[in-house]
């Protein structure tokens, strides 16, 4: 998974990081033949850490699908708002959030430092997962982001 993460971003998370990550009795780890997602799941959130999908695979859809089971996963397990940070440059990344139905809810600038010393902005994404609204009382909304 280290391999994998490495390949497909500029700072990649060490062997040690992803095993601490998945110590945690609240990270949640989705894989599929093309890569894996990374969920840290605190019910009635849970915040995408990662998804990773192999440099030789993109381009067919199996980001959609990872991110799919992924969110299916987080609502099996009690959450009804997704969170996540995106870098702002990462272009394939916003649109596959995007079509996921993510929202925008706010940047850190300067927050993802690049080996070569240059900083991107985060941008903060939520999506209430599916069977959200399904969960809802009649006449209510599902609550789709913190105070609301």
């Amino acid at each position: 998974m280290a391999r994998l993460h490495a390949a497909s971003f500029p700072r990649g998370w060490s062997e040690t990081e992803i095993k601490d990550l998945l110590a945690k009795p609240t990270t949640l780890l989705v894989t599929s033949t093309h890569g894996f997602a990374l969920l840290q799941s605190i019910p009635p959130e849970a915040e995408l850490l990662t998804i990773v999908i192999d440099p030789a695979s993109r381009g067919h859809g199996h980001g959609k699908t990872l991110l799919t089971q992924t969110l299916a996963i987080a609502t099996a397990h009690g959450a009804d708002t997704v969170f996540l940070e995106v870098d702002a440059t990462n272009t394939s990344a916003l649109n596959l959030y995007k079509a996921a139905q993510f929202t925008r809810t706010g940047l850190r600038r300067a927050y993802f430092e690049h080996p070569d010393g240059t900083r991107s902005d985060a941008i903060t994404m939520a999506c209430p997962t599916p069977g959200t609204m399904a969960r809802s009382t009649p006449g209510t909304m599902a609550r789709s982001s913190p105070g609301k």
